[in-house]
């Protein structure tokens, strides 16, 4: 009997210690693991997505949309749940744009996701849907719209199919453009099924900022068509327009031909879709005196009467320069050196300054620097350092070879004489507004005084005589306006062969000439149809500011032009 009775009391023991296992485990579950691994199991049924911002739009300095976010719809597919491939691409492609044979190969195979077709507008959506096809589903997502086309497209840019800004504007301020994206999450069924009375969060999507440029669109169209016309009658490579405030620094055109069309950038050919008013450099030739002239006479070597005896030819570092075309000695004034854009004449009046004091206005004027519009693909232009002057540098970068810029510089060159010496910083951002519907205007752009104002309104006047009828640029007169200007015939570097070959053609003028409201800037690159400046630049200046002039309602000053004579004696 005492056996059964200790086996017994063991088993009532071992109970017991089970039951206090299990005791203290269930505290332990309940009690300090319970709320951890609730969290856990709602955690295994919470889902959350990404939900992405409105791309901000970009206008021009009025409002006008230059580019912008639309509600757009991508088609997809469940592969294994289409039918027929071949018919419902029959029926697709009209709507979609895309050809049969693509279609068919994208609705078929065994993926549950696949895409069809990208980028459609809700009223799309709304035919293919009506279509009822097996398999065919729908996502909705953004597109990007450019309502001018190639308008401004250069400096606009273009986003990716991802709607990442891949150039111009649309890169260089993606950041602010794109926003900051929200999240949504909720609970799910076992199925998969939203749970209606489950967690739901939201975190709304901050829109992307709206990005007013300085560009003025109507006029940035009349640039554009202006030289399109004449790339096409100059048969030249490409050009470039400019068209600059000199008292702000803001571009109030920028155009380049040949062009994109944003809304198709892979339309045309890669070279076509960056902006080569920022990174196209290139040896100004002629229109550079002006920094040489406003040297001489800031420094007082010179004024716009000084006698220059201009021989045929000089030599100089054992080179022998001329001018463009052949003549005897002239006997001009410095006036009449800028007016018939002589390098000799040039030549000689740099050489009352010396090479360190025209180096010294040279980098005043912002040639190899930045200008601070940290514009995507931009650059700096080129001069050689001081200490790398050859013997033939000096007279050579006096009249504008040996040097290098972009068609802003260029355009701000001419600014600073506009604004009475004082250089300010191009820009092309007028400002931003945010989701708080608040306007912020971009900073002050930075200033530097390169001459001083009484020398400015000397080479204005000087540059005036380029314009008239002794100058190299009557063509670029407009009607009832003063108009200041030079021209420009360089030598074009041609990097296949790293020799010179070509031309680069241009003009660059402001109005009006006694109180200058804008700068004009035309280049044409390697035109095979005529080379001179004065004839294939000048009269798509004259069409471009006439038209900026009346857009902006800019009038005459209804002042005369002071008569500087040309010749000595004359």
């Amino acid at each position: 009997m005492a056996d059964p009775r200790r086996r017994l009391r063991a088993f009532i023991v071992f109970a017991a210690v089970v039951l206090a296992i299990f005791g203290a485990r269930l505290v332990q579950i309940q009690g300090i693991q319970g709320p951890a691994l609730a969290r856990a199991g709602e955690a295994s049924l919470l889902r959350t997505i990404s939900l992405p911002a409105l791309r901000g739009t970009i206008t021009d300095i009025n409002g006008v949309v230059l580019a912008q976010s639309m509600d757009a719809v991508n088609v997809t597919c469940d592969q294994t749940q289409v039918t027929n491939p071949g018919l419902e691409a029959v029926a697709l492609s009209p709507i979609v744009g895309v050809d049969v044979a693509t279609l068919t190969s994208r609705l078929t195979g065994v993926r549950r996701f696949a895409y069809v077709a990208k980028g459609l507008t809700p009223q799309k959506w709304l035919q293919v849907a009506a279509l009822k096809l097996p398999g065919v589903l729908s996502e909705r997502t953004q597109a990007r719209f450019y309502p001018a086309g190639p308008v401004g497209a250069n400096l606009v840019g273009f986003v990716g199919a991802a709607g990442t800004g891949l150039a111009g504007v649309e890169y260089a301020l993606n950041a602010p453009l794109a926003g900051v994206p929200g999240s949504l999450t909720y609970e799910r069924g076992s199925g998969g099924s939203v749970i209606a009375t489950g967690v739901n969060q939201q975190i709304a999507a901050i829109q992307g900022v709206t990005v007013r440029l300085t560009i003025n669109r109507d006029i940035q169209y009349m640039a554009q068509q202006a030289i399109a016309d004449q790339v096409a009658a100059a048969q030249a490579d490409s050009g470039t327009v400019v068209v600059m405030d000199p008292a702000t620094g803001q571009i109030v055109a920028m155009a380049t031909v040949p062009t994109v069309d944003s809304n198709h950038p892979g339309g045309a050919a890669a070279s076509d879709r960056g902006n080569r008013a920022v990174s196209d450099v290139f040896e100004p030739g002629s229109t550079s005196k002006v920094m040489t002239m406003s040297a001489v006479i800031q420094e007082r070597a010179a004024n716009p009467l000084t006698h220059i005896v201009v021989p045929p030819t000089l030599l100089r570092g054992g080179k022998t320069f001329h001018d463009d075309i052949a003549h005897g000695t002239w006997d001009l004034t410095l006036t009449g050196v800028l007016a018939r854009s002589s390098n000799l004449g040039t030549i000689l009046a740099s050489e009352k300054i010396g090479a360190a004091t025209l180096y010294k206005y040279l980098k005043l004027f912002g040639i190899g620097e930045s200008t601070g519009m940290n514009f995507p693909g931009e650059s700096t232009g080129f001069i050689p350092t001081l200490t790398n002057w050859s013997r033939t540098s000096f007279p050579t970068i006096a009249f504008g070879q040996g040097l290098s810029l972009t068609a802003v510089q260029a355009a701000s060159v001419y600014s600073t004489i506009a604004n009475n010496g004082v250089r300010v910083a191009p820009s092309v951002i007028a400002g931003t507004t945010g989701s708080n519907g608040l306007f912020s205007p971009a900073p002050a752009a930075t200033s530097v005084q390169v001459v001083s104002a009484a020398t400015a309104t000397t080479i204005r006047t000087m540059l005036e005589s380029v314009v008239s009828d002794q100058g190299t640029a009557p063509l670029a007169s407009i009607p009832g306006y003063r108009v200041a200007g030079k021209t420009g015939t360089a030598n074009r570097i041609d990097s296949r062969c790293s020799c010179y070959r070509g031309y680069t053609s241009s003009f660059i003028g402001m109005a009006p000439a006694d109180a200058p409201r804008l700068v004009v800037a035309v280049f044409l690159q390697n035109p095979r149809n005529g080379h001179f400046g004065g004839q294939l630049a000048a009269p798509v200046f004259k069409r471009v500011m006439t038209y900026a002039l009346q857009v902006l309602g800019i009038p005459p000053t209804d002042t005369r032009r002071p008569i500087l004579p040309i010749t000595f004696g004359g």
